[in-house]
């Protein structure tokens, strides 16, 4: 496998140093991405968030309706007999556009998905891997808790706060000048909204699972319980942004595919996480990356004279002339 270093150069020689187009198709990121199809001779496509480098801030960085859109361009023309390797490097999203993907990708490939973890894929990004018939995932890999956030605030945390707030204040009624002032700040629909979202999802990844990953186990409807209650037990992962490692995702029972078991399918994998981290480092305002093997791209990019607005556009490209 090339060096970080080696992969960057790669990339400077072939786009022409310094690359000044924000969505500049590199070919060096096609040839990874093409290398993978050769080996497993499966449909490819890269999802890529720029969460690591662009502040939270920035729109387009998280999963959300539009990349429906990238979806649907680069699945265009694919012998979608082959299946999908869907490779995830996200933050997480909406819940509503997390569900609508994979209803999508279900039908277009008939639920033959496998889920590449490179390095990260949280919350809603996790929810899509568990939707998968396997994960591979490496040493390095992680998914996340599947508990969602509601305007940035974790819903089963708020759900805990109030409780706590009620049990303070039957046990000691002077207490309710303190907690009123904590609960104030939620809106009055605010608890109902959080109660509903965790319920749906964990509905929904406890059917994704049992009707794709666990669909052949006897005990699915246990091992998908299983799965579930630890991924969206707040008191179980304390922090929305907890890292959960490939052994302990193995062990609550996903099916996980240890990358460094194929050495040339991790060279691969690793290079393309490499080299995508360094286009995004390269193009400076895409916050996000869909393409596929076959040369199809799909970016979403900041607008540099509106940065601090946060304002985006979409380029849809392919890599003939490369």
């Amino acid at each position: 496998m090339p060096s970080r270093r080696e992969i960057y150069e790669k990339i400077v020689r072939s786009a022409g140093a310094p690359p000044v187009s924000e969505g500049f198709a590199s070919p060096v990121v096609g040839d990874y991405v093409r290398r993978l199809h050769a080996k497993t001779n499966r449909n490819v496509i890269a999802y890529y968030s720029n969460f690591l480098a662009m502040p939270g801030t920035v729109t387009g960085l998280s999963i959300d309706d539009m990349d429906m859109n990238g979806f649907m361009a680069n699945i265009h023309k694919l012998d979608r007999k082959l299946g999908l390797d869907l490779i995830l490097h996200t933050p997480g999203g909406e819940i509503a556009a997390t569900e609508a993907i994979v209803k999508y990708l279900w039908k277009m490939f008939d639920k033959d998905i496998r889920v590449i973890v490179p390095q990260l894929a949280l919350s809603a990004g996790t929810m899509i891997a568990c939707a998968a018939k396997s994960i591979i995932m490496g040493k390095q890999s992680s998914l996340g808790p599947i508990d969602p956030q509601i305007g940035g605030v974790p819903a089963e945390g708020v759900l805990d706060e109030f409780e706590m707030a009620v049990a303070s204040i039957q046990a000691n009624p002077v207490s309710i000048l303190l907690w009123q002032q904590i609960i104030s700040r939620y809106h009055p629909s605010f608890i109902n909204e959080c109660a509903q979202a965790i319920d749906w999802s964990r509905k929904m990844v406890a059917v994704w699972l049992k009707e794709n990953m666990l669909y052949r186990n006897e005990n699915k409807d246990k091992i998908a319980e299983t799965i579930v209650s630890y991924f969206s037990d707040h008191n179980q992962t304390s922090t929305h942004s907890r890292h959960i490692a490939m052994d302990v995702c193995q062990e609550k029972g996903l099916n996980i595919i240890k990358l460094e078991e194929d050495q040339e399918l991790q060279d691969i994998v690793l290079s393309i996480h490499h080299a995508i981290l360094i286009y995004f480092q390269l193009s400076k305002n895409t916050c996000k990356l869909i393409r596929n093997h076959s040369g199809e791209i799909f970016t979403i990019n900041i607008q540099p004279e509106h940065e601090n607005l946060s304002s985006q556009t979409n380029i849809v490209q392919t890599e003939s002339g490369y």
